[in-house]
């Protein structure tokens, strides 16, 4: 994943939302800014200090159970198609 540097503005709005995105593709909300900010300093300390997050217990927990139903065959939806 590349490093990416994310500035919208929504129609009609006067504000920019400004949000980094680093090499593990984690995006990092920088704020909201009245001009479009220079960023150079944020950036190079977000990509310098560049760390994966772990997943919590309690989402690796519920990922794994989604996996189990998926090898069950669970999870293949409606047969019938009433649904």
């Amino acid at each position: 994943m590349s490093r990416q540097i994310k500035i919208t503005k929504y129609e009609g709005n006067t504000h920019y939302n400004v949000v980094i995105v680093d090499s593990y593709g984690q995006e990092h909300q920088m704020g909201w800014y009245a001009l479009p900010p220079v960023l150079d300093r944020e950036c190079e300390q977000i990509w310098s200090n560049e760390v994966k997050q772990e997943l919590d217990p309690l989402s690796s927990a519920i990922h794994e159970l989604h996996q189990h139903d998926v090898e069950r065959g669970i999870l293949t939806g409606n047969r019938d198609g009433l649904d």
